[in-house]
């Protein structure tokens, strides 16, 4: 299962059918963002992904927020995981 992985310019819709889609597929999925926007538009897509999820499939998710060190171009960085997986 790949990590889904979000910007701060990523479209919040899609990334929530990303994270809906891979829950139905693989029963879990896991976001990843690095910054305050990222982590903004993680969230939102998040609350738009509980609902489809909710409202299409009966799925009753819950999110579980990790930190998780990334390394990037030799430097390592904190990143923010969600775990979402279903109730």
């Amino acid at each position: 299962m790949d990590i889904i992985k979000v910007s701060a310019n990523s479209r919040t819709s899609a990334v929530a059918g990303a994270i809906a889609g891979v829950v139905r597929e693989h029963g879990r999925a896991e976001v990843q963002a690095i910054g305050a926007g990222a982590v903004n538009q993680s969230v939102k897509a998040l609350v738009l992904a509980v609902s489809y999820l909710q409202e299409r499939d009966e799925i009753n998710v819950v999110c579980v927020p990790e930190f998780v060190d990334v390394e990037i171009e030799d430097k390592v960085r904190t990143a923010i995981k969600l775990v979402v997986e279903p109730r």
